[in-house]
């Protein structure tokens, strides 16, 4: 399942975006409500809530994470690491409960994708993070990740990875290059095309292709683009929506072309060269999924703690190594580039890693989804896709 997959339907992952998108009072919490009783001096632990396969492990046994491993032998903390998170919806409703009758989670440290990560800021159920305890991410945050709409300066939010939303394609099958959003809808591709299936993964790549700013985005142009979509589907140009077993269609040749997440292109070029993978000529969705701290969290300056030693750039380099999403550390771009491993090496001139300033022009953060938007328009694209 993919980290980023979501509102599969109007069922249980629903209820959770109605009970934000309500603004049920009761949920809200106050600020002063959401510190619990910090034990991070007396008891060195840590319960950090991460995806699967999101962090670096040892070749040799998978078992142990490197840059964890280190952290704990730094500072004598010891982490415990669960792979608990297969869907944003999902997660929402496990740990809710907890957070709108103000108690603990169990977790000091969660990873959750930042439209989700908006009603956490919105419900006030995460807290706010002291960045002069942090000179890592202070000094080392990407620039173009700093200020997201949904928390102003990044104070309850830390970029864990980033991505690209963009165009794979498999250049020789299709014999000729794809440079625009556009050109999904030659005819040569009819039926050989698949979209997203998730509401927030898809919508700010198609607005972008109908020349829509998406870091202001209208309700206006989320019909006009539910309409365009809405006319391929009964053409039967758009194959179907999919989650991450797009990466299947596309190896197999079953697709030719279809929306993608850049991390995901980088693992199939290593098996299958011809897959190329764009950020169209009118621009493509940067996203981040972030670390975040639950309110009443029993480990706060332990969770800042680890959070600012990921922000190190040879612990950022390590990881991207692994993980092969946008680095949130543009500096750990040199420390890749030193290495004495060419394949190494070469990661840090690949620009779905670190995107060079030409690429960068053309990536855009999309304004969240509001409160008030999102049953109404979950509701219009679940129609279409068929959820």
């Amino acid at each position: 399942m993919s980290r980023r997959s979501l509102l599969r339907a109007l069922g249980a992952g629903a209820a959770g975006a109605a009970l934000a998108g309500c603004g049920v009072p009761a949920a809200f919490v106050e600020p002063g409500e959401r510190a619990g009783r910090d034990s991070s001096a007396t008891d060195h632990t840590l319960h950090f809530a991460n995806w699967p396969l999101y962090i670096d492990t040892d070749d040799d046994d998978e078992s142990k994470r490197p840059t964890l491993d280190a952290f704990s032998r730094r500072t004598g903390i010891s982490v415990t690491y669960t792979e608990e998170i297969n869907d944003n919806d999902e997660f929402f409703g496990k740990i809710s409960p907890a957070l709108m009758n103000r108690q603990q989670t169990g977790r000091d440290l969660i990873v959750i994708s930042d439209w989700m990560a908006a009603r956490f800021v919105r419900l006030g159920w995460v807290q706010e993070m002291d960045r002069a305890k942090q000179p890592n991410v202070a000094k080392y945050l990407d620039p173009q990740l700093r200020t997201p709409a949904f928390d102003e300066g990044r104070m309850h939010s830390v970029p864990w990875q980033s991505g690209i939303t963009g165009i794979a394609y498999n250049r020789k099958k299709l014999g000729r290059e794809i440079r625009s959003t556009g050109e999904l809808w030659a005819d040569d591709l009819r039926g050989r095309v698949t979209l997203l299936s998730g509401l927030d993964e898809s919508f700010a790549l198609l607005m972008q292709g109908d020349g829509v700013d998406i870091t202001r985005w209208t309700a206006d142009d989320f019909h006009t683009m539910c309409e365009k979509v809405e006319k391929r589907v009964r053409s039967k140009h758009i194959r179907r929506f999919t989650g991450n077993d797009y990466i299947k269609d596309l190896a197999t040749g079953d697709v030719l072309a279809c929306q993608a997440y850049s991390g995901d292109v980088i693992q199939l070029q290593a098996d299958n060269p011809d897959i190329e993978f764009v950020v169209p000529e009118e621009g493509a969705e940067l996203w981040a999924e972030s670390l975040m701290i639950p309110n009443r969290a029993r480990h706060k300056r332990n969770a800042e703690r680890l959070i600012d030693h990921y922000y190190d750039p040879e612990v950022a380099a390590e990881l991207a190594a692994w993980v092969n999403y946008v680095c949130p550390v543009p500096a750990a771009r040199d420390v890749l580039a030193s290495s004495k491993d060419e394949e190494t090496a070469a990661l840090a001139e690949d620009p779905l890693i670190f995107p060079d300033d030409a690429m960068r022009e053309r990536l855009a953060i999309a304004r969240d989804i509001t409160s008030e938007e999102r049953m109404d328009f979950a509701k219009k694209w679940n129609g279409i896709v068929g959820l």
